[in-house]
């Protein structure tokens, strides 16, 4: 596929994205996380998904607990402020911060994703 193709945006910054993947204990803690992390501009979206189920090993026993999903869209740059302050904000001892680079995409959405994490 050609480079400057509709499903691509330069990015102007040389900057890439992502999305930070980030459970939480309830729908309640990732929604309060991820108005935070907009609201500082750490990220410009926050995606909440309930009704997880984790199935995860846990000193030594595994354990499954309910839990949220937070999917919040920012700036590679930003990773790890946003990083820290999950870590902060968050009531686990091990959070759970992941990033994934965002490839591809809606060229508006990828420049308003730039915009509102400058």
């Amino acid at each position: 596929m050609p480079e400057n193709s509709p499903e691509t945006s330069p990015d102007p910054d040389g900057e890439g994205l992502v999305f930070a993947y980030i459970t939480a204990g309830s729908k309640e803690e990732a929604l309060r996380i991820g108005r935070s992390l907009v609201e500082e501009r750490l990220a410009a979206c926050a995606n909440v998904l309930d009704g997880m189920t984790s199935v995860y090993r846990w000193n030594g026993a595994v354990e499954q607990a309910d839990e949220a999903v937070l999917i919040a869209k920012t700036r590679s740059s930003l990773f790890d402020r946003l990083t820290a302050r999950v870590r902060e904000l968050h009531g686990y001892d091990t959070p759970c911060v992941v990033e994934l680079a965002v490839g591809r995409g809606n060229p508006a959405y990828l420049d308003w994703l730039r915009a509102e994490t400058a």
